[in-house]
C-alpha cells in the first residue's frame, strides 16, 4: 500500500512536475506478467525516476548497504527502501550473485516487474560497463522477455558522492522486449548467459548513447582509486 501512495501522492508527483521526464517507448513495457526492466545505472536518482513514470508497480534489488546505515538516518533509509518493496540483496562473499537470482526469480514467479542494473553498481564516470550474467540467468530460467531501459541525464543531475540533485529534466527511454526462448533450459551454459548479456548491454547501449567499456565498472573503479605504484 505504501508503495502506491509512496507513488502517486507523495513522491511521484514531485518527481515528474521538478524533473519533467521525457519518457519514450512506455509501450513496450508490458502491461501484465512477469517481466524483467533491464537499465544503465548512472544515479541514487534512477531508483526513484523510473519507478515514478511506470504505470506498473516495479521491485528492484538494492545494495544491502541501504538497509544497514547506522544511526537514524540509516533507520529511515532502510525503513523506506522496505516500505517500498525493495529487496536486499547482499553483494559480498561468494554467494551474493546465487542470493540476489534467487530474490529475483521470486519476484518473477509472482508475475511480476523486476527492476535490474546489470552493471551490478553506479557508473562512477557516466560511462556503460559490462553487464554481469545474472540478468540472463533470471530471465533464462524464469521465461520471461527483458526490456532495455536507459536512463539519460541522471548522471548530470547526481553523479556519485553528490547528495541533492539537480533540478534539469532527464530522458527515460524504452526499448522493445527482448526474447530469449530460443536459449530455453540453456542458463547454465556460460557461453549462452553470457551471450544473452552481451545482447542486453548492447541495446541498453544504443538507446543512451553512452561510451561502452568492456569491464566490469567495479573492477575499473577499484583500479583507479588503487594507489599509484601499488
Amino acid at each position: 500500500m505504501f508503495y502506491y501512495v509512496l507513488k502517486y501522492v507523495l513522491l511521484g508527483p514531485l518527481l515528474r512536475l521538478l524533473w519533467r521526464p521525457r519518457v519514450e517507448g512506455l509501450e513496450h513495457v508490458p502491461e501484465t506478467g512477469a517481466a524483467i526492466v533491464a537499465g544503465n545505472h548512472l544515479s541514487f536518482s534512477d531508483h526513484f525516476l523510473m519507478p515514478a513514470v511506470l504505470p506498473r508497480r516495479i521491485t528492484f534489488l538494492a545494495k544491502q548497504e541501504y538497509f544497514t546505515g547506522p544511526g537514524l538516518s540509516g533507520r529511515a533509509t532502510a525503513a523506506f527502501f522496505r516500505s517500498a518493496g525493495q529487496i536486499p540483496v547482499d553483494r559480498s562473499g561468494r554467494d551474493a550473485g546465487r542470493a540476489a537470482i534467487r530474490e529475483g526469480l521470486e519476484v518473477l514467479r509472482r508475475g511480476e516487474l523486476l527492476g535490474i542494473y546489470p552493471e551490478g553498481t553506479r557508473s562512477h564516470d557516466g560511462r556503460l560497463y559490462k553487464g554481469k550474467v545474472g540478468v540472463a540467468v533470471m530471465a533464462l530460467t524464469a521465461g520471461v522477455p527483458v526490456v532495455p531501459c536507459a536512463m539519460v541525464g541522471t548522471f548530470e543531475i547526481q553523479p556519485p558522492g553528490k547528495v541533492l540533485p539537480k533540478v534539469r529534466r532527464v530522458s527515460i527511454r524504452f526499448g522493445e522486449p527482448l526474447d530469449f526462448s530460443r536459449f530455453a533450459g540453456l542458463e547454465h551454459e556460460k557461453a549462452v548467459v553470457r551471450a544473452v548479456t552481451d545482447e542486453i548491454m548492447y541495446r541498453i547501449l544504443e538507446l543512451s548513447g553512452q561510451e561502452y567499456v568492456d569491464a566490469y565498472a567495479a573492477d575499473v573503479k577499484a583500479a583507479e582509486d588503487r594507489p599509484r605504484g601499488c
